[in-house]
């Protein structure tokens, strides 16, 4: 990675500040403080996982522009990659 001086003393201040939140937590006394991902109670949203009847392949490749052996065709994302 390539930073020039401006991004260098931009990162630089940020990591200080990382590195200073770090040592408040270190001085912490976390004893029987169990580890969490979140600070508040998360609870799945998504709606339950049920099967039902997929829409067939010829009905939805009717709206393609070019299918190719019952799938959608798609430029490639590498095509202009050089």
């Amino acid at each position: 990675m390539r930073l020039d001086d401006a991004e260098v003393e931009t990162m630089a201040g940020e990591l200080s500040g990382i590195l200073g939140h770090v040592d408040r937590i270190r001085s912490l006394d976390l004893e029987g403080v169990e580890p969490t991902s979140h600070v508040v109670h998360l609870e799945n949203v998504l709606r339950a996982d049920a099967p039902w009847q997929s829409m067939p392949p010829q009905v939805a490749l009717a709206g393609a522009p070019e299918p190719f052996e019952g799938a959608f065709r798609v430029p490639s994302p590498q095509a202009d990659a050089d």
